[in-house]
Parts: structure tokens; sequence; C-alpha cells
């Protein structure tokens, strides 16, 4: 099981976990963020106390990915299957994002 911390503009906002391998991923949100002034970090996963699941990698957290060459030399670099999403979320948590979303390992 693999899991980042989710912020926002470096106030952490939640979890996002990896639970089977390419196959089941839950974003759960800290409760002091759900009752914070802070917005939900987007529209599809409005602020919450229960956990989003899905069977598929969240498209907000899948559009956070490299495309094309750049993939393909993170892949490389990290020695990640160019199909493990998370694998390459992973990979690239901790560096630095564009907008106000970033991750960070645990």
């Amino acid at each position: 099981m693999r899991q980042l911390n989710v912020f926002w503009n470096d106030k952490k906002t939640g979890i996002l976990t990896e639970l089977l391998p390419g196959k089941n991923y839950r974003f759960e949100y800290y409760p002091s963020y759900v009752r914070s002034k802070f917005p939900h970090i987007s529209v599809t996963m409005p602020k919450s106390d229960l956990p989003y699941e899905s069977e598929h990698l969240f498209p907000f957290f899948a559009n956070m990915l490299p495309e094309g060459t750049l993939r393909r030399v993170v892949c490389r670099e990290h020695h990640i299957d160019e199909t493990d999403l998370f694998g390459i979320l992973y990979a690239m948590a901790d560096t630095e994002t564009i907008g106000a979303v970033s991750l960070k390992k645990i």
C-alpha cells in the first residue's frame, strides 16, 4: 500500500492511498481541512468527511502526471512501468508542481 500526503498551498489537505496496486484508490480529506475555510482540491471531490474511492486513479491526480517523452524519461529513470500511474505520482512526489496542489511522500 502506497500513500501520499496531499497539500493545497502547503496546507495539509488529505491523503491519497493506493489500496491495491493499479486497482483501488482512496482519497480522504483530513477532518481539520474539512472544517477549514480552505477550498476543496477539485470540483469532483468536494470537502467531505467520507473518503472517495475508485477503481481508477482519480482524474484530478492523473492529470498531474507528465505526458509523452517526459513520462517515458521519468519511468526509465525510476524503473517504473508507464501504466503504473500511482508509481509515477509517487516518484514525482516532493517535487515542485504546477498549481496549488502538491504531493509529498509519507
